[in-house]
């Protein structure tokens, strides 16, 4: 049981990385808890509820009560599956604002600015416009990933982008080419009206080559010996064995189950190390901390004609979509239904969109509990940058102890101003013309809500994760007491270990994750070969020239 590389975690980043380096002719081993991603629940998109709620394909994990919130717990899924939460997600494919990237080489993580990383952005995708427009000159064609579109027939779809122009913001043809401020339509990482996982992109690809091995097994903990990591302790069938890397470890386990694993290989913070009696092999302060995520809420209006997806949602009409999908692979379950975008800036003076918005043409909740009114439409709406920040720890010394995650969300009173703004802001578009042929009255947070004080208790009561968890082991210099990896995504103070997943982002990215992590493990793949870096682009973004002085 060995290989040149050992990756741990078969999701978004570590899936890339896989089929990087066996088309490169190393032997790859890749480690996986998870089990197989077939079946239909994980295929159709339009059944995306399902998964992410089944522990079958879900780690489980749930946050510490949280003391901004009174005490909630939220949910905290993460994909236990071949395609990690590639395969469990809503599929929206955003690559993150141009700022982003440069705020990240701005802190430490030199070449890692936008000029650096849209190359591979390219590289990863195969994308189809769908005859909707777009940048195709800043899109890749013939990446593994495919990216399409959905069918935008649902006249709410339409009526949300119209709405949005009459409110005097912008329309973008494709926020992630050249503008994504404003309006317009979402990219999914579906094809042919199947989801298209990172398993399915790269790990299938991977393991079709006789030098890439997937073994089913829980990951214990790095081995280090004299300072260098030389595998990987496992577990299956009951039974603890050790997988050796000839060459390097490389985790990817998430942001969640990556720091944990540093810190049961004796990386992270000296004292909570001692506190559970793990030797320290390297005192890194930052395992662990940084913890950021994005938070949403649904504004939920009622329908005043029966336009709605709700149609669908009766015994009969899932029947028929099911049934339609698996013969045509069409309908309604041929997409993830999150079909228009917004990106806009909460105010004056802030230059890149701060808040996103995904609209769907029903008015339902994550876990498939639709609004008592029936037909309905909703805006999931949260601000992007949060400057609250949490800590992902060790629970026990045990590995099967899922981790201690205390997000501490809206820590800040920023974060209580700006999710304010984005309830106004919402009411504001679907007060629109577009949406008078449609617009009956408002269900959440309802007409009587209007107060700061009111819309406080709902945010506290309703807010929820948009499950972007990044952060915990973040890129940054190699002397900055807080980095843990550098920025070849190297661990600091261990030799052949390296991390690369949402976790060694400095700061979250407009947008939901998919897309980014990908990414890093496309541009992890190139230091890790010890490659030339992709040639940087030299494509400036768009602005918006009055942002200084205007919030639209």
């Amino acid at each position: 049981m060995q290989a040149e590389y050992v990756i741990v975690g078969a999701g978004s980043a570590g899936c890339a990385m896989a089929w990087r380096l066996a088309e490169a002719g190393k032997r790859v081993l890749v480690i996986e808890h998870g089990g197989s991603d077939a079946g239909p629940l994980i295929q159709m998109p339009g059944a995306l509820s399902y998964p992410m709620n089944m522990k079958r394909y879900d780690w489980g994990y749930v946050s510490e009560p949280e003391p901004h919130l009174g005490g909630r717990q939220l949910a905290t899924p993460r994909g236990k599956v071949l395609g990690g939460s590639s395969s469990i997600n809503g599929m929206i494919y955003v690559r993150g604002h141009a700022r982003d990237f440069d705020h990240w080489r701005d802190q430490g993580a030199t070449g890692w600015g936008y000029a650096d990383v849209a190359p591979y952005f390219q590289r990863q995708e195969n994308w189809h416009d769908g005859g909707h427009g777009g940048d195709p000159d800043l899109r890749g064609t013939d990446g593994p990933l495919h990216v399409s579109r959905g069918a935008r027939a649902n006249p709410l779809t339409q009526a949300f982008v119209e709405a949005g122009r009459q409110a005097g913001y912008p329309v973008t043809d494709d926020y992630n080419g050249h503008q994504q401020e404003g309006f317009g339509p979402y990219d999914m990482t579906v094809w042919k009206g199947e989801r298209w996982s990172a398993a399915r992109a790269y790990l299938r690809p991977a393991l079709k080559r006789e030098n890439c091995d997937l073994v089913r097994a829980l990951a214990r903990r790095v081995v280090i010996e004299d300072g260098r990591a030389v595998g990987v302790e496992i577990e299956r069938g009951g039974k603890v064995e050790v997988i050796r890397a000839e060459a390097e470890v490389i985790l990817a386990a998430s942001s969640l189950n990556s720091p944990k694993l540093l810190m049961l290989s004796g990386i992270g913070p000296a004292a909570h190390l001692a506190e559970h009696g793990i030797e320290v092999v390297a005192d890194r302060p930052g395992v662990g901390q940084n913890l950021q995520d994005h938070l949403e809420l649904y504004i939920q209006a009622a329908a005043s004609r029966p336009v709605s997806l709700f149609k669908y949602w009766n015994l009969l009409g899932k029947a028929y979509v099911g049934a339609r999908w698996l013969f045509t692979k069409s309908g309604p379950g041929a997409s993830n239904q999150f079909e228009s975008a917004g990106f806009i800036r909460s105010e004056a003076g802030v230059d890149y969109p701060d808040i996103q918005y995904h609209f769907l043409p029903i008015a339902v909740r994550y876990d498939g509990q639709v609004a008592a009114e029936g037909h309905g439409f909703q805006a999931h709406v949260g601000p992007m940058r949060s400057p609250s920040r949490g800590e992902v720890t060790l629970r026990s010394s045990d590995p099967k102890d899922a981790p201690r995650i205390l997000f501490n969300y809206m820590a800040h009173e920023k974060d209580w101003s700006d999710f304010r703004k984005c309830i106004r802001l919402t009411r504001e578009i679907f007060a629109q013309e577009a949406f008078r042929p449609y617009y009956k009255h408002e269900i959440q947070p309802g007409a009587d809500c209007q107060s700061d004080d009111e819309l406080d208790d709902f945010i506290r009561q309703h807010v929820e994760s948009a499950y972007h968890p990044c952060g915990t082991a973040r890129m940054g210099r190699a002397d900055d007491p807080m980095a843990v990896v550098d920025p070849e995504t190297r661990v600091i103070g261990v030799e052949g270990l390296r991390l690369a997943d949402s976790s060694i982002f400095p700061r979250i990215t407009n947008g939901n994750l998919n897309a980014p992590s990908i990414m890093v493990g496309e541009k992890a793949s190139d230091h890790i070969l010890g490659k030339a870096p992709l040639p940087p682009s030299n494509v400036a973004p768009w602005i918006n020239p009055d942002w200084e002085i205007s919030q639209r």
